[in-house]
């Protein structure tokens, strides 16, 4: 049970919470109000448990006539004398288990006239469409109602956390204009302009650069974010919610610092498990890819990734030739049984790959594989070198294309991980993911585009983006990454007119295309813009590793469906020819 507290006024529903009835009450008569979770009769005595946010009181009604018409979960106040349990009855896992309300009487204030779809207390174990569709009766559940108190408790402490540092909460807007940042635009019909559209913000991005340049010096906000893209795990489609925050005259660093700050505290705070201390690893983004196989590793997993592409040039063995060849020394896996490399390969073809290659190293330190016979012996020492390989360790191959080789490594990393009890659960292992590449090619169209946040300053600057290799240019982005859970993104914001105009032009914009989409900070910039910086930790994603969820919607009180649709309110709706009309829209 939670242990909040609360100013509470007693009046005609309720003298005290159900958590509050104790034994210092004894011999009191008290008034409290909730939900009927059980009734239990045994023989001629009647026992409620009674429920409300705070906790669960048991009331024993000797005349079975004040049930009338008690049902369970219907909602009641109950009038009665504070009593001693039985020694017997005494039930330890509540507050109130040495106490029971001997009912003088019982006032039905809400009625339960519905067939229940499912037990609340017992409600996690039920389909989720079902959960979400009755989601009132959900969160009646203990573990539910105990992770939005969790959610709730985090957001104030944020708040206060931030503010404490100095940083003054402000809002913006939620109508606003649409613009190019990667995802899908929520788009809102105007009534008074015909024809055109406000877009729900996709993050509040441009507003709190506009507040830097206002004079504000440090900026934040829990903020919500619109964004029409598919759900994962780890991501709730249609809105999210972030702790939004901007430093004016900041470096990266100094935003680091801000972040290792707030979350080493909050982490520590709300959770037992131990915390990466200050200063988190940075690791760059090249060495992210090639390490860990992906910019969001999961540093609770001690297996590392190689590179080996240079022994196998022009190599014999045909399905490593002249490939981006990764590998993964998993120390003692050679005890593993036949059924785990079977399962390994079944995971390998699963995600794209023709199979998964390996080697055991013997007691002797020769290597068993079909890939050995291809291998000469100055190959197989140089092996073994970089590998660190001992006897019974195996060294897993993965080749394939240079886009592809480092994701599909990366997995086969993860596997490892999980099937060999590599990771461990008990603990946040944080890092941040520096050095993002600023530019990269798009693989459908061929061009030039920016690999992540437009608004990121180029390192290098004006010059770097008229003299390198635009595929070479690194930005001032970053990401905070924890457990292998994208936890925040930021950056160190371009605030220079003419920056601004090249980098873009890079990606194919005019500097007309930036009048146009980005106007207001193009307008800004001319007239006196400070250096600025900041991240977005994700409040959703922070709740759910706090709660220990590995789904986000299970600390969302009003989730949509992994297919975006509100199941409880019945969204997205068909609408009226009316509401239509007045919106300008017609239906194809």
């Amino acid at each position: 049970m939670n242990e909040t507290t609360v100013s509470f006024r007693p009046n005609a529903y309720r003298s005290c919470l159900c958590n509050g009835v104790n034994e210092n009450l004894t011999g009191q008569n008290v008034r409290v109000a909730g939900w009927v979770e059980n009734i239990r009769d045994h023989g001629g005595v009647q026992f409620l448990d009674l429920r409300d946010q705070y906790g669960v009181v048991q009331v024993v009604v000797h005349d079975d006539s004040l049930l009338h018409p008690v049902t369970r979960e219907c909602v009641v106040s109950v009038f009665g004398q504070v009593i001693l349990r039985d020694e017997d009855t005494i039930n330890p896992k509540i507050s109130t288990g040495t106490v029971e309300v001997a009912a003088q009487s019982i006032t039905v204030l809400g009625k339960c006239v519905e067939s229940l779809p499912f037990e609340p207390a017992v409600s996690t174990e039920t389909r989720e469409d079902v959960r979400l569709r009755y989601r009132f009766l959900d969160l009646r559940n203990e573990k539910m109602r105990d992770r939005m108190i969790l959610r709730s408790k985090v957001i104030s402490y944020l708040r206060h956390k931030m503010e404490d540092l100095g940083f003054m909460e402000m809002q913006t807007p939620i109508l606003s204009t649409s613009s190019p940042e990667g995802a899908r635009d929520y788009l809102i019909p105007s009534r008074k302009h015909h024809g055109k559209f406000y877009a729900l913000p996709q993050a509040p991005q441009i507003f709190k650069q506009l507040l830097m340049v206002s004079g504000f010096d440090r900026y934040f906000q829990i903020a919500p974010c619109f964004r029409d893209e598919d759900a994962r795990a780890d991501r709730s489609p249609g809105e999210f919610y972030q702790l939004d925050f901007e430093m004016a005259f900041a470096t990266q660093e100094d935003v680091f610092a801000v972040a290792e700050d707030v979350l080493s505290s909050t982490f520590q705070k709300f959770s037992s498990l131990p915390v990466t201390p200050a200063p988190f690893p940075r690791i760059t983004y090249r060495d992210a890819m090639l390490t860990y196989g992906t910019d969001k590793p999961d540093l609770r997993n001690p297996l590392k990734i190689i590179d080996l592409s240079d022994m196998f040039v022009d190599s014999a063995f045909k399905p490593f030739c002249n490939k981006t060849v990764r590998a993964i020394n998993a120390p003692g896996c050679g005890r593993q049984s036949k059924k785990f490399y079977e399962n390994m390969g079944k995971f390998a073809t699963s995600i794209g790959m023709m199979g998964l290659g390996y080697l055991n190293v013997k007691e002797d330190g020769s290597y068993k594989g079909p890939i050995d016979k291809f291998l000469s012996d100055e190959q197989r020492e140089e092996l073994r070198r970089r590998a660190n390989l001992k006897p019974d360790d195996v060294i897993f191959f993965i080749a394939d294309e240079p886009r592809i080789a480092p994701r599909l490594a990366g997995l086969v990393r993860t596997e490892l991980g999980e099937k060999l009890g590599l990771i461990d659960k008990d603990r946040f292992a944080f890092c941040f993911i520096v050095d993002f590449p600023m530019y990269e090619i798009d693989e459908e169209t061929g061009k030039l585009v920016f690999t992540h946040n437009p608004f990121s300053m180029p390192q290098g600057g004006l010059q770097a983006l008229e003299s390198e290799d635009p595929e070479s240019i690194l930005a001032y982005q970053y990401d905070i990454v924890v457990n292998g859970v994208e936890l925040s993104s930021g950056a160190v914001r371009n605030h220079d007119r003419e920056i601004m105009v090249k980098a873009f032009s890079l990606a194919g914009y005019t500097e007309d295309d930036l009048k146009e989409k980005f106007g207001a900070l193009y307008n800004a910039f001319g007239y006196g813009a400070p250096p600025h910086a900041g991240m977005a930790p994700g409040v959703d994603r922070m709740v759910m590793l706090l709660a220990g969820e590995e789904n986000i919607r299970e600390v969302i009180a009003f989730p949509l469906n992994s297919n975006a649709q509100d199941l409880l309110l019945g969204a997205p709706t068909a609408v009226t020819e009316q509401q239509l009309r007045e919106a300008h829209i017609r239906i194809r």
